[in-house]
């Protein structure tokens, strides 16, 4: 059974345009990101991109890239793309963020695994418990709440469960954008429209939800740092300077 990571990788972005370019000691966010991936247990590793400039600086550094249509609505999309050129026979399909230099290898390890291990999961995705006063408040984290069974019951930008007063408080879980498809799954989620909760929340994920496509959850004790601004990769700047200094 053959697993892919496969990096979607856009140039524009609105509030960081070229982030996956950006300088980050010495070598672009989007080699950061394709070491961790080839560092895991993945058969195939490729950055899907609508863009030469980030196809050049991949071919570049010794990466693999494939050249996808400008216009996917989605990076899920590209993913397909990818794998029908370049790995049909992967089963097992990992969606890494372009932005995560920080991404765990062993992260995409678990995912691979955990398919691998229960052929009835279709899909899966990471969460990490945090503190409720840390992200409650922020609708750009999104929180992930989980069945007993460690499935997703649903994704939200707002503090989903909301702690009513009187309630009991929990851990709320930040999900962490990283799935595992199987090939069949993915060629079945890009095929349905848009659902209502996604549009609503603009949240992809709920669209699985919605058409019956249950989520498995791993909690994960680590996080990464992805980079969506300026600010963002300057944080990632900083970390990587005090861990070097531990």
């Amino acid at each position: 059974m053959k697993s892919a990571a496969i990096i979607p990788a856009r140039y524009g972005s609105t509030r960081f345009p070229g982030k996956v370019l950006a300088d980050l000691e010495g070598k672009p966010i989007i080699k950061w990101v394709y070491e961790k991936a080839s560092a895991s247990t993945a058969d195939y590793v490729f950055v899907a991109t609508d863009d030469e400039k980030v196809f050049n600086a991949v071919e570049a550094f010794g990466g693999k890239a494939v050249m996808t249509s400008p216009s996917h609505p989605s990076g899920t999309d590209r993913i397909y793309e990818a794998v029908a050129k370049k790995c049909p026979d992967a089963d097992i399909i990992i969606n890494v963020q372009g932005d995560e230099p920080l991404l765990p290898s062993s992260v995409i390890d678990t995912l691979i695994t955990k398919m691998k291990a229960d052929s009835a999961i279709e899909m899966a995705t990471v969460a990490v418990p945090s503190e409720r006063a840390e992200i409650a408040s922020n609708p750009n984290i999104v929180k992930a709440v989980v069945d007993k069974n460690g499935f997703a019951l649903y994704f939200s930008r707002a503090p989903a469960p909301f702690l009513r007063e009187g309630g009991v408080d929990m851990p709320l879980y930040r999900h962490w954008g990283i799935y595992a498809y199987r090939r069949k799954t993915l060629e079945r989620f890009i095929a349905l429209p848009e659902s209502d909760l996604e549009k609503c929340e603009k949240l992809e994920q709920l669209r699985a939800l919605e058409n019956g496509i249950r989520i498995y959850v791993v909690i994960a004790d680590c996080r990464s740092i992805g980079v969506d601004t300026p600010e963002d990769l300057e944080t990632v700047k900083n970390f990587l300077k005090f861990k070097g200094n531990l």
